[in-house]
């Protein structure tokens, strides 16, 4: 399925071509981690006002785990507690920070009118498979066992994420499900990584190799896994998953230009197979990482927008 670029989102693609963008396949990861940082502000629209925002630690299986809470300025309230999403930034599991996603966190709170928790969690090579997926675990359960404390309603816990924070909040929900909760309301999965095998027709069609290379796709997953045999266990590759029945409610977005497209809709039609309530939304002429560049990119906003209508819907 041949994708063709939005002229937005082609003018943007140009600019950094033009700009000499080196590829993160030839960085260092903590070269690739600071070139991402600072690529930020150049995409990102301006950080929304709230009412606070607020940084905690949860305590890990490794150590605490850094997080940070947004509280908006409207926040939906019953008897004093407030729905709350659990974010998990993207990167390929090696790059991205709490800061990186800043500026979507709060959009998502705002749009939402709910708290939004943005966990830190370990990052390869230093941390290989498991370490991010254990983090992201611990991290929803303590705020689950904590959540009167942080005003939030228990009952009302989603999790999402973009691109490999929509693969850890996928595994997430299926942990969830498969060990005695939390009971999760809800989950964001956006542009996400469902499937090791990379064999879908979007990992090798020269039309989605934009930005997120599949090239670079390879350099983040040979960061990430310990070996080949990692791409079969469904905490790496959530699809693997025997049943996707039972899962929580999803929200799934897709770019059409994008190597993640295939397995990212795919994922969405068999939660919907599964019987899983899902709103899929498709963004055919983006490409991956669109959503958190709102400054260059309207679709970016629309995204946040709708995300936080569906949240405001559970």
């Amino acid at each position: 399925m041949p994708a063709k670029l939005d002229p937005d989102a082609a003018a943007v693609y140009k600019a950094f071509q033009d700009a000499g963008r080196p590829a993160y396949e030839d960085l260092s990861a903590d070269e690739a981690r600071a070139y991402y940082l600072a690529a930020r502000v150049v995409s990102n629209p301006e950080p929304r006002e709230l009412a606070s925002v607020q940084s905690i630690s949860i305590p890990g299986p490794a150590g605490d785990i850094p997080a940070r809470v947004y509280t908006p300025k409207a926040l939906r309230q019953d008897d004093g507690v407030s729905p709350a999403l659990v974010f998990f930034h993207g990167g390929g599991w090696v790059i991205g920070n709490l800061d990186t996603h800043d500026v979507v966190c709060r959009a998502i709170a705002d749009e939402g009118q709910l708290i939004v928790i943005s966990v830190d969690y370990r990052l390869a090579p230093e941390h290989k498979f498991p370490a991010a997926v254990d983090d992201a675990i611990a991290a929803t359960r303590w705020i689950a066992d904590n959540a009167r404390k942080l005003g939030i309603d228990a009952e009302q816990i989603s999790v999402g994420g973009d691109s490999a924070g929509g693969n850890l909040s996928a595994v997430v929900a299926i942990h969830a499900r498969d060990h005695g909760g939390p009971m999760l309301a809800g989950q964001v999965l956006i542009y996400p990584a469902t499937d090791f095998a990379m064999s879908h027709p979007s990992h090798s069609e020269p039309e989605t190799s934009v930005l997120l290379t599949h090239s670079v796709i390879r350099w983040f997953r040979d960061h990430y896994l310990t070996g080949s045999h990692d791409a079969e266990d469904w905490r790496a590759s959530p699809a693997r998953v025997e049943t996707l029945a039972g899962l929580p409610p999803a929200f799934v977005i897709t770019a059409g230009a994008d190597p993640l497209r295939d397995e990212g809709d795919e994922y969405a039609r068999r939660l919907e197979d599964a019987g899983v309530p899902v709103k899929h939304r498709t963004y055919p002429g983006q490409f991956h990482g669109f959503f958190t560049m709102g400054k260059l990119l309207p679709q970016a906003n629309v995204a946040v927008s709708e995300i936080g209508d569906w949240l405001k819907a559970l």
